[in-house]
């Protein structure tokens, strides 16, 4: 009888000893793989961001289709300037004001060898923009358009987005990711996820992780 005492006693004590270590490295794990993944994700909203910004210097506008923004990148291009001259070479401005000419060249130069340097994205990595990590092929949420200010000044808008329980394990940190977004919605009022950008009014397209 004493020794079957000592045996569940033992079970209990190793019982407790599973649990506590659980609750002491679940939400260790948690974290790492909410860092991990995250750095992924924004990784690729700063390149969509890069993107949609020099869209918008070109058309005026945002896109709220991928198809768009993908083409844009691989087979459109941007206009740059660069000056002739350096301005305090005084001879030389001289001799192009002379000719009539000013200091400023105008030259094109492909959209997918500017917005992402000094990245060089290959034409994989820039088909693969749309779909979010960690996920079977979910494509980020994209929204573009334009609103009214106070000013009655109507301005684009975009705004891209990848809520957590697209690229989080919802199995294994079932509860953690529960309480993650909880957290960001009823503590704090903010998106359940990383985006940059507002559909609401322009905030410079603005990320959510901090830049």
């Amino acid at each position: 009888m004493k020794k079957a005492i000592q045996i569940f006693l033992g079970l209990v004590i190793v019982g407790l000893i599973y649990v506590i270590a659980t609750l002491i490295h679940n939400p260790l794990s948690f974290e790492k793989e909410l860092k991990t993944r995250n750095a992924e994700v924004v990784v690729k909203l700063k390149a969509i961001r890069a993107a949609e910004r020099a869209y918008k210097s070109k058309y005026q506008q945002f896109t709220d289709n991928f198809d768009s923004l993908i083409y844009f990148i691989l087979n459109d291009s941007l206009e740059m300037e660069r000056k002739l001259v350096d301005e305090d070479d005084s001879v030389a401005l001289a001799k192009l004001k002379k000719a009539g000419k000013k200091n400023i060249e105008k030259y094109n130069l492909a959209v997918i060898d500017t917005i992402f340097n000094p990245r060089k994205l290959t034409k994989e990595q820039v088909e693969d923009l749309r779909y979010i990590p960690y996920t079977n092929n979910m494509e980020f949420i994209l929204e573009a358009g334009k609103v009214v200010t106070g000013s009655n000044v109507e301005i684009p808008v975009v705004e891209c987005r990848a809520p957590y329980k697209a690229y989080l394990d919802t199995v294994k940190y079932r509860q953690n990711i529960i309480n993650l977004i909880d957290d960001r919605v009823y503590n704090f009022n903010e998106y359940a996820g990383l985006k940059f950008g507002s559909m609401e009014g322009s905030n410079n397209e603005a990320g959510n992780w901090g830049e």
